[in-house]
């Protein structure tokens, strides 16, 4: 792998914002992290992943200090970045920003990175959203926080990146009552499993359900498998399954 491949979307690239979902194409690790993984929290050589991090700011048109990206702990916390934070991660799952220096950054392996903009007003947001904390509400923290800046939800552009799709994602039964309890409604998400005791989730399509319920303009996936693509994409489930001992991370990234 030597080139960057990160995956983009007419609707955030005809509003003009610079984003990317990057695959693990074009990256310097190797082993169980081949390509390109940047995942600061994984047990990776440091200087592969500070390299690999390096070259996707690079590709943005930024140094890697400008990479702005929470410690991520499956929360539905929001944090908005007036500065560079130099490494000094917060504790998160959403990254928001109003500063054209700026680029947030989200990490994932199935988790769905969602990225946002309000093309009007240049504001931007990464977004981190697992299960936990789709179902916790990092999705309207992360679109009342670009609100607090002074973006219009109606305007916002979402694009839901590479994630574990619903014929990937089986989960117990109690998993689907856990929704249905917390949101009524959401039980369309869930499909029936192999066993009668098994579902199959529809993590993409719940994260969508929950942009509109934020009221954003416009949202969409990219209809990417990250557990079903091992060529292009890193997975935790599949790693898991396989027995590994770890995994990388994707990143995904947006600016202005």
């Amino acid at each position: 792998m030597t080139d960057l491949a990160p995956i983009t979307h007419p609707l955030l690239t005809a509003a003009g914002v610079k984003h990317g979902f990057f695959t693990r194409a074009g990256g310097v690790s190797t082993g169980i992290y081949e390509g390109l993984n940047a995942g600061v929290g994984s047990k990776d050589d440091p200087a592969a992943v500070a390299e690999n991090r390096r070259r996707v700011a690079e590709s943005m048109g930024a140094d890697a200090d400008h990479l702005n990206g929470c410690y991520q702990i499956h929360s539905a916390v929001a944090r908005v970045a007036d500065g560079p934070w130099h490494g000094d991660r917060p504790e998160g799952d959403a990254v928001v920003t109003a500063n054209p220096g700026l680029l947030c950054s989200v990490l994932t392996a199935d988790c769905a990175p969602i990225l946002m903009a309000d093309p009007e007003t240049r504001i931007v947001s990464a977004v981190h959203a697992g299960w936990k904390g789709a179902l916790g509400g990092v999705v309207h923290s992360a679109v009342a926080a670009m609100e607090a800046l002074g973006a219009d939800p109606r305007r916002i552009l979402a694009v839901v990146g590479p994630c574990i799709a619903q014929a990937s994602y089986e989960v117990g039964v109690d998993f689907e009552e856990r929704f249905a309890h917390h949101d009524r409604g959401s039980e369309r998400f869930f499909h029936p499993g192999v066993a009668p005791d098994k579902r199959q989730f529809d993590l993409p399509g719940f994260v969508l359900w929950r942009l509109q319920q934020a009221g954003v303009g416009q949202a969409v996936w990219t209809g990417h498998d990250t557990c079903a693509d091992e060529a292009r994409f890193f997975s935790n489930r599949r790693a898991f399954q396989r027995g590994d001992q770890d995994f990388g991370r994707l990143i995904s990234v947006i600016g202005v």
